[in-house]
C-alpha cells in the first residue's frame, strides 16, 4: 500500500481518532441507493429491458449531464449528421444535485433519460448492482480506454456498464502574481521543484502566508483532502468491500488537513458560493488542478482574467501523481432506445470527440488514442500564462501509479468525510468531528 508523503504537524488539536471495529457493507444498502428493487411508480421489473421502440417524429434521444462536459457543439454536430436520431441534453449544475435526483428516479422506476452521466466515484455502486444497466461492451469499443478507467466500469463477469468520458490527472494551478508578491519563484519549472512532496507543499505554504497573511495557501480544506486521498490505495474500503475508515493512511490525511486548516485554508467548502467568490478577491494562491478544474478557475476568476491576475500550471503533484474525477455515460434498461443510446454514447466518447472536448473545457481524455493526438499533446492554455497544458497533463497522467479502490459505498463515505473536514473548518474540534464521521459511516451500513 502506498503511503502519503506528509507528516502531521506537532501540537495539533486533534488527539487522534478513537478506535471502533470494522464493519461489512450491507448489500441491502446498495440495493436501496440504486433502486434495484421495484418501487412505487413504474411498477414494471426494473431489471428487465424496456420494450424497444423507434424514435417517433419529434421524439429525441435524451441525455442528462452535470457540470460542464463540453458536449454542446458535439451534440449539434451529431444532430446535423443524424436527422433521424436527434439528441437533447439536460444539464444539472452539480453532481450532488444530479445524484440525488438520479436516486429518486431509480427508486420510482421512471423518468430516466436514455443516457445517464455519472461521476466516476458513483460507478462502483453501479458495478455492485448492475441489474438495471445495459451492458455496453462491443468489439467496436474494446481496448479504447485507459485500463483503470475501463476496469472501474466492468463487472466481475465482464459487462461494461459505462463509457468513460474523461480522466483527471492532477497538477497544481497557482497564482503567479501572488507568488511574486510573496517573494516566491514564479517560473513553473522552479515552482514544480518546490512541491515534490506534501511536506514541501505545506512548508511552502507556510512561507507564503507569512509573507501574505491575508491570502490563504489553498482553495479549500476539502480540496486538499481529496487530493491526498487520491494517493491512498484503500481509503475507505478494503478489496473485499469491507469498510475500514480507521486505517492509518486515512487517519493521517484527516489529521494533516485539519491541523493546517487555521493557517493555510480559506475555510470555504468547495463548490460553495464563498468558494466561488474567493477567486475574485485574491482569496488563495494554489489549487489541486485536474484538467477539468481549469474551466472552474476561468469561470470564477473571470474571462479574461482581471488586470494583474496571472494563473499558471506547475507540472507537479505533491507525492507523485493522482487522478481526480472523470465521469461515465451509462444506459439504463428503462430506455426504449438502447441501441441508439449506445451508438451515441460510443460516438461522443470516441478519441476524436474527446480531443475536441479537451480543447474546449480542458477535460483530459480517457481514450488511449486521444492521448497521442497532436490536438492534445501540443495544446497550450493562453489563460494559464500559455502553459503547455497538453504536455503537462500527459506527464501527470504518466505519473499516476496508485488507483484508490472505490467500493460500493465510496461515494457516500467520501461525502461524510468531506463533511467532517468542513465541520473543522467551521470550528468543530477535530476529534469530535472524527467521531461523528465514524458514527455516520456506521449508519450507512
Amino acid at each position: 500500500m502506498r503511503t502519503t508523503n506528509h507528516r502531521p504537524r506537532s501540537g495539533s488539536a486533534f488527539a487522534g481518532p478513537r478506535r471502533r471495529n470494522r464493519f461489512l457493507a450491507a448489500s441491502a444498502v446498495t440495493a436501496l441507493v440504486l433502486g434495484v428493487t421495484s418501487a412505487c411508480g413504474g411498477g414494471s421489473d426494473p431489471t428487465e429491458s424496456a420494450e424497444q421502440e423507434q424514435l417517433a417524429e419529434g421524439e429525441t434521444l435524451t441525455i442528462t449531464t452535470f457540470g460542464e462536459f463540453g458536449y454542446d457543439a458535439l451534440i449539434e454536430e451529431w444532430n446535423e449528421a443524424n436527422p433521424d436520431v436527434q439528441v437533447e441534453q439536460t444539464k444539472v449544475s452539480l453532481w450532488d444535485d444530479w445524484k440525488n435526483e438520479l436516486n429518486t428516479l431509480l427508486q420510482a422506476n421512471e423518468g430516466l433519460p436514455d443516457v445517464v452521466a455519472v461521476e466516476g466515484d458513483f460507478m462502483p455502486a453501479l458495478v455492485a448492482a448492475p441489474e438495471r444497466w445495459v451492458d455496453l461492451s462491443s468489439d467496436e469499443v474494446e481496448g479504447r480506454w485507459l485500463d483503470f478507467k475501463e476496469a472501474a466500469a466492468t463487472t466481475p463477469d465482464g459487462a461494461l456498464l459505462g463509457y468513460a468520458t474523461d480522466a483527471g490527472p492532477e497538477a497544481i494551478c497557482y497564482r503567479s502574481d501572488l507568488f511574486k508578491k510573496a517573494g516566491l519563484p514564479t517560473d513553473r519549472a522552479e515552482v514544480a521543484k518546490l512541491m515534490g512532496t506534501w511536506d514541501d507543499y505545506y512548508a511552502l505554504g507556510e512561507k507564503f502566508v507569512k509573507a501574505l497573511p491575508n491570502t490563504a495557501w489553498y482553495d479549500a480544506s476539502g480540496s486538499i483532502a481529496q487530493a491526498m486521498l487520491n494517493q491512498v490505495e484503500y481509503p475507505f474500503e478494503e478489496a473485499d468491500n469491507t469498510v475500514n475508515v480507521e486505517n492509518p493512511e486515512l487517519e493521517a490525511v484527516y489529521e494533516t488537513v485539519t491541523s493546517h486548516t487555521e493557517a493555510l485554508s480559506t475555510k470555504n467548502a468547495q463548490w460553495s458560493d464563498d468558494w466561488n467568490a474567493s477567486y475574485t478577491n485574491d482569496g488563495f494562491a494554489t489549487i489541486p488542478c485536474p484538467g477539468w478544474m481549469r474551466a472552474n478557475i476561468k469561470t470564477n476568476t473571470g474571462e479574461p482574467a482581471p488586470k494583474g491576475v496571472v494563473w499558471d500550471i506547475a507540472d507537479v503533484f505533491p507525492g507523485g501523481g493522482g487522478n481526480w474525477g472523470g465521469s461515465y455515460l451509462t444506459v439504463p434498461k428503462s430506455s426504449t432506445h438502447q441501441e441508439e443510446a449506445q451508438e451515441f454514447a460510443a460516438w461522443i466518447t470516441a478519441p476524436e470527440q474527446q480531443a475536441k472536448v479537451f480543447e474546449v473545457t480542458g477535460n483530459f481524455p480517457s481514450q488511449v488514442e486521444a492521448l497521442e493526438d497532436p490536438v492534445v499533446l501540443e495544446s497550450t492554455d493562453e489563460y494559464f500564462n500559455n502553459a503547455p497544458a497538453g504536455e503537462i497533463y500527459s506527464n501527470r497522467a504518466a505519473a499516476i501509479d496508485v488507483q484508490p479502490y472505490h467500493g460500493p459505498l465510496y461515494s457516500d463515505i467520501l461525502g461524510k468525510f468531506q463533511d467532517a473536514i468542513n465541520r473543522v473548518d467551521q470550528g468543530t474540534d477535530p476529534g469530535e468531528s472524527w467521531d461523528k464521521f465514524l458514527s455516520e459511516v456506521e449508519a450507512l451500513q
